[in-house]
């Protein structure tokens, strides 16, 4: 090569190697999409009949969702009553309508120290993963383990966790919590190979309990050790939510990460809880590690009461259509500020 350069050729150089560093340093573009999970209009929370799978679309749609997660119980997705031709008409329905069904979520316990109910459990999963495979998802979200909750009979309505966390607390106090996370990690070691078998990903969440935080989460998938099984990690369940732990948590979840989930909600007295300062960067972060699926919202926690009544499907209605505007308005925020 010529030791003699022009004033056009070293220009010309110039500009390639810099837009070679301007492209390697780059932010990496903010793609995640906004979904809802079922369990919001799942009739528990608040008083009044769950959503239809029809109706629950509509609504996806009018507020602005991009997609549906269908919780995997009654009424919205037990297997029991969703065979593959219902699973089919919803799919066509979702797709049709511009808000596919993008995963399923499993409410399952593998940590009971009775093995029947362990073995019930594995009954459930099996067939929750053929409906999940039967609705075209290819995302199941699972738990270690789960206490479950209680539904509060009209009028007053609504759901609560102290009853089943305390009956979950009761039956595992005998056992190490050894023998809990072993019992755990069997039970996912038998899902991950069913769900390789239908084409389904399962997505362990870094929920409680028995995994505490996003590095049980990560130490549980490791164990199992499938390809099957990856992770979702939630921005709410973190122990530190600051810019660097939500960083590093996301980098060490990285290829594994498939599904999300965020809360919001504005009460009657016009408090807004669960939006946190933590979604954008938590947001950028998925964008480092190259996340493009969703984080859909959800909301499952015992709601408001109101002259001796918990509110009705209007607060939820309410709730959902902001947490769509508040989550895409952080999207793009992070999106802008990653254009800049």
């Amino acid at each position: 090569m010529s030791e003699n350069i022009t004033r056009r050729t070293f220009v010309g150089t110039s500009l390639a190697g810099g837009l070679a560093v301007t492209r390697a340093t780059a932010a990496p573009p903010v793609a995640v999409k906004v979904g809802l999970y079922s369990i919001t209009y799942l009739g528990l929370w608040y008083r009044g009949e769950a959503l239809t799978h029809e109706q629950l679309i509509e609504r996806a749609k009018r507020f602005g969702y991009e997609g549906i997660e269908i919780d995997g119980k009654r009424p919205h997705g037990n297997p029991l009553d969703m065979p593959k031709s219902r699973c089919q008409e919803i799919r066509k329905r979702a797709e049709g309508e511009g808000v596919p069904v993008y995963a399923v979520a499993a409410d399952n316990d593998f940590s009971s120290p009775i093995p029947e109910h362990r073995e019930a459990q594995l009954a459930y999963m099996r067939e929750l993963i053929k409906m999940t495979a039967h609705l075209g998802v290819r995302v199941l979200r699972v738990f270690a383990a789960w206490h479950g909750v209680t539904v509060v009979p009209p009028p007053k309505g609504g759901g609560r966790y102290d009853i089943a966390i305390g009956v979950w607390n009761a039956t595992h106090k005998p056992f190490p919590a050894e023998q809990t996370w072993e019992w755990c990690r069997q039970g996912l070691i038998e899902s991950a190979r069913w769900a390789g078998d239908h084409g389904v990903t399962l997505a362990l969440q870094n929920h409680g309990p028995v995994i505490n935080d996003y590095r049980d989460m990560l130490k549980m998938v490791r164990e199992v050790n499938s390809p099957h099984l990856k992770v979702c990690l939630d921005a709410p369940l973190l122990k530190k939510r600051d810019d660097d732990s939500i960083r590093k948590a996301a980098l060490q979840a990285r290829s594994l990460q498939v599904l999300s989930h965020f809360g919001y909600e504005k009460k009657p007295d016009g408090t807004i809880t669960k939006p946190g300062t933590f979604y954008k960067p938590f947001v950028r972060a998925m964008a480092q590690i190259g996340y493009t699926g969703y984080i859909g919202y959800e909301l499952c926690h015992p709601l408001p009461v109101i002259d001796g009544r918990t509110v009705g499907i209007e607060y939820v209605d309410k709730n959902a259509r902001l947490a769509a505007e508040f989550m895409h308005g952080v999207i793009d925020e992070a999106r802008k500020e990653s254009a800049t």
